[in-house]
């Protein structure tokens, strides 16, 4: 019997092991010296989670960097390699900024790379431009966050209107949002001309945009986390009162949306569901509503409090990325309908089945809930 128990130990270690690949990345990346740091970040806890700065490789010497992993085997794999930070990831050989590198890990493999080009480093002229009045302040924080810098958007007659005040649309990862200089994808929003030409048309009234910019903690920051609920106290506590003071605004909830997209788009409907007296309206592009083991759904679903007196509009694509969030998309959708939130009244639903997860896609339907929260009626 013993014996018995041994063999069966030992055939359940082999099947275990069985189920794992070995899998090894090597950076090779010529204009760095041996004493630069080089890290993945990717789409799994062995990969960091997307943290920029948690999964290190190893030096190797001769501008060569490596690590081993053992991964889940058919686990598909989507990662970036980085200096740090999301401000010093790696760049094609043309300098711009590539899609996720991707990796099914079905055998032992070791994916070789060689980088060129760092963001930190790049000295091509980027397409676009910043359209309007942008304005920038530093330094928001608060204990638990990491400080965060954020720009304001002014209507084109806020500076001849001087007695005029306006409604707000504070968006999630600002960098993305009016300068393709310091975007993800050096592509932007194109919120600024969006918006800019909308309000010169007469199609919406003028209003203000606030841009948070994002830190090296966006993924755990636009979640219900504890860090997502200080997130939230800073934009509720700090950074809306800090504008209202500042600037000509419409203060109360009626006139105050937010959005974003992706984890901007999670958390932007948890502004809204959670702050209904400071915000009114929440634009949720490509929601992450429902990832891995995570599901806000079900938190709205058990959430027995009256229905709250918000416009939601809730966006997604039909590729890449997209087809895995919009499970998550569905099941909010049909939770809301319970709830009484009726299409075309006070939720707004859209699906471009063309459309992928960056930020070229995302401008292209912005002028949607812009048109929705700001239009003349």
């Amino acid at each position: 019997m013993k014996n018995l128990f041994v063999l069966l130990v030992l055939s359940l270690s082999l099947l275990n092991a069985q189920d794992k690949v070995k899998i090894t990345l090597k950076v090779i990346s010529p204009p760095l010296d041996d004493t630069s740091k080089i890290y993945v970040a990717g789409n799994i806890e062995e990969l960091g989670d997307w943290q920029p700065d948690k999964v290190l490789l190893d030096n190797e010497g001769n501008t060569i960097w490596s690590k081993k992993f053992e991964i889940v085997k058919s686990s598909r794999l989507e990662y970036k390699f980085t200096k740090g930070s999301w401000a010093t990831e790696a760049l094609g050989n043309d300098s711009s900024v590539p899609q996720n590198s991707i990796l099914v890990a079905n055998r032992d493999t070791t994916v070789s790379v060689t980088i060129l080009n760092w963001r930190d480093k790049f000295n091509f002229k980027v397409k676009g431009q910043i359209t309007g009045t942008v304005k920038y302040h530093k330094n928001f924080v608060l204990p638990g966050l990491r400080a965060r810098d954020i720009f304001v958007w002014l209507p084109p007659d806020y500076e001849t209107n001087i007695k005029k005040h306006y409604p707000v649309f504070y968006m999630h990862d600002g960098q993305n949002l009016v300068d393709p200089k310091t975007s993800n994808t050096f592509i932007d929003w194109q919120i600024d001309e969006t918006a800019d030409s909308l309000i010169r048309a007469g199609e919406v009234g003028p209003f203000i945009i606030v841009g948070i910019n994002n830190t090296d903690d966006r993924e755990t920051e636009y979640s219900n986390t504890p860090l997502g609920k200080l997130y939230m106290k800073l934009i509720v506590e700090q950074i809306k009162p800090f504008f209202d003071k500042k600037y000509r605004t419409l203060p109360e909830a009626k006139h105050t949306a937010v959005g974003g997209s992706s984890m901007g788009g999670l958390i932007s409907f948890i502004c809204a569901w959670d702050y209904p007296n400071v915000f009114s309206k929440a634009a949720c592009f490509s929601p992450a509503f429902l990832f891995r083991d995570f599901d806000y759904t079900k938190i709205i679903q058990e959430d027995k409090s009256p229905k709250k007196k918000l416009l939601i509009y809730i966006d997604n694509g039909g590729a890449g990325l997209e087809t895995v969030l919009q499970p998550g998309v569905d099941k909010m959708i049909e939770v809301l309908k319970k709830k009484g939130y009726k299409e075309g009244k006070d939720l707004f639903i859209f699906i471009d089945k063309n459309a992928e997860h960056n930020e070229a896609a995302w401008a292209k339907r912005v002028w949607k809930p812009i048109k929705i929260f700001f239009g003349v009626h």
